[in-house]
Formats: structure tokens, sequence, C-alpha cells
């Protein structure tokens, strides 16, 4: 099988399109004919080996898997022993810890869920890698609430386009904070207000939150406390040992916390959550580019630029 092969940490140019064997299912697994993938930042670091804790997660001096991709969207082809959910030709979605960006995939029955009928395989493989640190940040480490006043900062890339619609899906009123060229975009997927961050900086505007959400990880939660109301949470995606002592401290010692976090694998019960929207209509992936498996390179290398608003896709 055809996939996009690395051996060293780099940048997108040590990737190769190779003729590879294709992955053999074991019993828990199923194997799946890949129509789409995605690219995600998880990706990129994986790629670079940066920061060094990624060399620590992986593997030292060289890549501990030869190809990278963590969305996976496509038709089931064969099953393992154990399997009892999925049987060949049914159309899935969901998350690898490694090996999408390629024609076959093996991937545990738990990592999957049944595609949804309204939805285009490029759609839904833009979901996984950023749906799920956008419900994970606000749901569980955001404690959100109907009737919330929530700001999203970072409101235009992958996790953030997710994160206005979950939150909005919730019951809350968002805010997102993004650049000029954004803003219409921002708008578009549901946001009550938007703040142009090039012009506008909400910290000194005096409006409170019950809840922040840093998608983009640049803020400091010294000037974010300010405009948080009582009881309110600053949920940031920058994470460090350092900053998990510091949110520690603020949530026994104050009445507004920070909470750094690094998402889990995407849960059976994250995934039948995100579905549910999706088939509702109430989530609706934002995709910026599409590109082939053989112009992966090109992806990640538009990914690193910092510029992509919502997903970049890789069409198999």
């Amino acid at each position: 099988m055809k996939a996009m092969v690395y051996h060293d940490y780099g940048s997108p140019d040590v990737l190769e399109l190779q003729e590879i064997e294709e992955p053999v299912v074991n019993d828990d697994q199923v194997l799946v004919r890949v129509h789409a993938a995605s690219v995600n930042w998880l990706d990129w670091h994986f790629l670079t080996g940066t920061p060094f804790l990624v060399r620590l997660m992986a593997r030292l001096r060289k890549p501990k898997h030869e190809v990278l991709g963590i969305d996976v969207a496509g038709r089931v082809e064969a099953v393992g022993a154990n399997v009892k959910q999925f049987q060949p030709g049914d159309e899935v979605f969901g998350s690898s810890s490694h090996g999408c960006f390629a024609e076959y995939v093996c991937v545990s029955e738990a990592e999957v869920v049944t595609k949804p009928a309204n939805m285009s395989f490029e759609e839904v493989a833009a979901v996984p890698g950023a749906a799920t640190p956008a419900l994970q940040g606000l749901r569980d480490h955001g404690q959100i609430q109907p009737g919330q006043k929530v700001l999203i900062n970072g409101a235009s890339g992958g996790v953030g386009t997710f994160a206005v619609q979950i939150a909005k899906s919730f019951g809350a009123r968002v805010t997102g904070v993004c650049s000029t060229r954004n803003m219409d975009m921002v708008r578009s997927i549901g946001t009550d207000q938007v703040i142009d961050y090039t012009q506008e900086d909400f910290t000194q505007e005096g409006q409170c939150y019950d809840l922040i959400f840093d998608v983009a990880a640049k803020l400091a939660f010294s000037d974010c406390r300010r405009v948080l109301n009582p009881q309110g949470i600053y949920v940031t995606t920058e994470f460090s040992p350092v900053l998990a002592l510091v949110g520690l401290w603020t949530s026994m010692t104050g009445d507004k916390k920070m909470v750094p976090f690094l998402a889990k694998p995407p849960s059976k019960r994250d995934q039948s959550f995100v579905r549910e929207l999706l088939e509702g209509g109430k989530v609706t992936p934002v995709i910026d580019r599409r590109y082939t498996l053989s112009e992966v390179p090109e992806a990640l290398r538009y990914l690193g630029q910092g510029h992509a608003r919502g997903k970049v896709v890789i069409t198999v």
C-alpha cells in the first residue's frame, strides 16, 4: 500500500510517499480502507520532534512510528475475531495514535464509530483530533453550563471552530476572538459576538465571562482573571508541569481557576457525543483546504504556518 513515511524528525521535507506492507488486523481491531484523513498539530509535533516532551513520549532519536496521521474516515475492510460492532463495508470515522496517512490503517474497535449518513468522508475526517480537545476543554475542564458567557480565544482554527459550535450546543452565549480576516467565518458558525484581537484587547474591555477557553494558548491567566466572573474558569491548551502546579494552586486558593490540560485520546463516549451533534446539525466541520496523500508535506507545511482556518483535510 502507499503511505507517507518518515524515519527522522525534521521539516515536512523528510516525508516520502512509499510502498509499504499493508497492516495486519489483530483480534480487537478493524482494518480501514482510508478515504480521508486530516492534519493536526499533534502530527506537526511528532514530525518535528518538538517540543522535547514529544520525544520522551515517542522515541528520543528517531520516530517510533513511520507513518503519521491520527484522524481517519473510511470503510471497514476486515475485522478481528473479537470485534462485535463492525463488519466489512461499514463506513466509520475516528482516531488512531498513528498511521492514517496511508491507504489502510488498523485501529481498535473502540477508536471508531459509524459515519453519519448525511456527511462525507472528508467532513468526518476533520472531526476527531479537533472536536475532542474542544469537547474536553469545555465540558470536562471548563464545566460549561447553559446560559454562561463563554469566550473562545483562537476561534478560527481547527479546535476553535469546533469549540464555538460545541459551546453553543450547550446553550452558552459565545464570544469568539480571531484576526480581522477570519471574523466573517467565525460569525457564520454561530458566535454571538466576535472580537478582532488586532483591534481590541478583551482583557481591557471590562466585559466579564464565566469561562475563557484559550485554544490559541497565547493568553496569561493574570490578564484573564480580571475579566472572569466569580467562580470563573480559564482553560488553556498550553500545558507543562509548572502550569499544572499553578492551576492546582489557583483551585485551592481563589475563586477563579486556571486549568491547563492535555487532550486525552477520544473515548467512545466522546466520539458518540460528537457524532450526535454532527447528525443533529449542531456542529459542522469547517474545512479550509484539501490535499491528496502525495501532498501531505504541503498540507503540514501550511498547517505549520499557523494560519489555517478550520481544518486541513487529506483525500486518499
